[in-house]
């Protein structure tokens, strides 16, 4: 006879968690793992990372799902490996062997050709992609066998730096770091670079090292969070305010921060100002974003009277003491 599961008591959790992603998990799985870890009632992540790749995935609890979008944007680096030779149907090392060529370039020829993918190129986005085609995921396409057009899109390679390669032997293969724009396809990056080497290629390695302001080094891993006690997985929670770098901070007044969190626009002498962090002062706590115009404090996103009070008492207690004084 199986024992009764145990029913995982949700709570209110407020936070960004910077998780270093293992292989083999989706960003969902990754996401669900944790959010049971830290008994959370609600979660959501800044974008996907693939299945075969490791590396930085920021997971955005409770309030903090108001704000991942803001980071969709925000620019990735990775370091890849490109095995060059062998070309799949997939472009990773998951796909099935469709062609296989000679290797035949020199480094010279290596880092020409590396020249040519810096700054705005053009991608076909691949077939085993999560893009979707009328309302269809390209992979669904591709499981069933069927090619459907893609349009190119424009995107950017900040930095390409070559960090290792082996042209001869039994295994050939370029180690890239690459910086780019968001919605850059690395896998179809790297098939493109083998192609232009004209021996063909596909990524045999990928892990993202950066996404926007954080870097791998910040991470923790799933295994580091299990192992953690309650206190120290609500301590490894970046406040919600990580997700808004180069917004510009306004603090209001108590009797400004109630109205703005109202919906109402305020008056002050604030300049024009596309991103805006908003703080009430007493006690000092995250309003939401907004934007200025016209000396006019608008509002964007906005947290809950709730959400703060919530985010207060979980804060250290010198915090939680000044809200229970206000």
């Amino acid at each position: 006879m199986n024992a009764p599961r145990t029913r995982v008591q949700r709570r209110p959790v407020h936070g960004v968690l910077l998780l270093d992603k293992p292989l083999g998990l989706s960003s969902n799985q990754a996401l669900q793992k944790a959010k049971w870890l830290l008994c959370a009632e609600k979660a959501g992540h800044t974008g996907t990372l693939d299945p075969l790749a490791s590396g930085v995935l920021p997971l955005c609890f409770g309030a903090a799902t108001k704000f991942s979008q803001l980071h969709l944007d925000a620019d990735k680096t990775y370091e890849t490996d490109i095995r060059l030779g062998i070309q799949t149907n997939t472009a990773d090392a998951e796909g099935q062997v469709i062609a296989t060529r000679p290797v035949q370039c020199s480094v010279g020829q290596l880092v020409e050709v590396l020249d040519r993918f810096m700054g705005p190129i053009r991608q076909v986005p691949p077939m085993h992609s999560a893009l979707k085609k009328d309302g269809k995921a390209l992979y669904e396409y591709a499981r069933e066998g069927e090619m459907v057009e893609r349009e190119p899109r424009e995107v950017v390679i900040h930095d390409l730096d070559l960090l290792q390669w082996q042209l001869e032997g039994d295994a050939p293969f370029v180690r890239l770091r690459v910086s780019c724009s968001k919605g850059t396809y690395i896998r179809t990056l790297g098939e493109d670079i083998g192609e232009a080497l004209g021996c063909g290629g596909h990524l045999s390695h990928l892990r993202r090292i950066a996404t926007g302001p954080f870097e791998v080094a910040q991470c923790v891993t799933l295994a580091q969070l299990e192992a953690m006690e309650e206190g120290e997985r609500q301590a490894a929670l970046l406040p919600l305010d990580a997700l808004l770098p180069g917004h510009e901070p306004v603090t209001l007044d108590t009797d400004n921060a109630r109205r703005f969190l109202s919906g109402l626009r305020r008056r002050g002498p604030w300049p024009d100002t596309d991103q805006v962090a908003v703080y009430g002062d007493q006690p000092r706590a995250l309003l939401g974003t907004a934007h200025v115009r016209a000396g006019e404090l608008i509002p964007g996103r906005l947290l809950s009277p709730l959400e703060i009070q919530q985010i207060l008492e979980s804060s250290p207690p010198s915090q939680a003491h000044l809200a229970m004084m206000a």
